[in-house]
């Protein structure tokens, strides 16, 4: 047992050198070249990788903002998986919870790390649409919409979707974007923006627990958002219904009962 606590005691002073050389020595006996190999290893493999899943943010940063946020994420983030894939998400929270120091000149950074991660983690969803009952080709007034399991809708102050190096702006919008973000049958990742009626829209078919049709659904939502012309409103419903139907992100409809 005391070999045991020995090593063990070896394998943390070696992990905490790594994530903090500058502040943690090393552990005894370990010639200082090897430790090197180590320290940039673990570092780059993290540099690179948190740059590939969150390229955008990885563009607007300098390496020297790169290089630091990297750092503090292995020093003062405990990693509650060993798996790369969760590692996104591991970082996503050290954003939003941990590390500020991006948020001055990037005000919109938890935002666009979310958006970036959101897109990850459709990818590798191993959520699959229940398509029992589901006809693809269904009338979307008469039958009741289906939302794809692999469609995910978020609204952020600022307009991630299209922030880049040639445009980060310093201050929320007037409005929220909402965007659908989906995962067609293909395997490729979109998103859609949604104005606020189809969002509200997109809203009530996701939580649909009355099992109306899509036609008593626009009209309730004419009457929730005080629309003057209820059959305007369902004309233009019907035709996003549809557009989102051939993005997938509607799977077809189901009988209404």
């Amino acid at each position: 047992m005391v070999e045991h606590r020995d090593f063990q005691d070896k394998q943390y002073a070696f992990a905490a050198h790594i994530r903090d050389p500058d502040n943690t020595v090393a552990p005894e006996g370990i010639e200082d070249r090897r430790m090197a190999i180590y320290r940039e290893l673990f570092f780059n493999n993290l540099y690179n990788l948190l740059g590939t899943f969150f390229p955008v943010l990885r563009k607007i940063c300098t390496d020297e903002q790169w290089r630091v946020a990297i750092r503090e994420f292995m020093k003062n983030h405990r990693c509650r998986t060993p798996y790369f894939l969760q590692l996104p998400e591991e970082f996503l929270a050290f954003l939003q919870k941990e590390y500020r120091d991006l948020d001055d000149e990037f005000p919109f950074v938890t935002e666009l790390a979310h958006y970036e991660y959101a897109d990850l983690a459709l990818r590798v969803s191993v959520e699959e649409n229940d398509t029992d009952g589901v006809d693809p080709h269904g009338d979307l007034l008469v039958g009741v919409p289906v939302k794809s399991v692999l469609a995910w809708v978020f609204a952020y102050q600022f307009p991630v979707h299209r922030i880049s190096k040639d445009y980060m702006p310093k201050e929320p919008a007037e409005q929220p974007s909402c965007l659908a973000i989906y995962r067609r049958s293909d395997d490729k990742v979109r998103f859609l923006e949604l104005n606020p009626v189809t969002a509200a829209l997109l809203d009530a078919v996701e939580n649909n627990q009355s099992n109306l049709n899509g036609e008593a659904l626009l009209k309730d939502l004419a009457t929730t958002i005080n629309y003057p012309d209820v059959d305007a409103l369902i004309k233009h419903g019907v035709d996003a219904l549809e557009e989102m139907r051939q993005l997938e992100i509607l799977t077809g409809t189901r009988a209404a009962g």
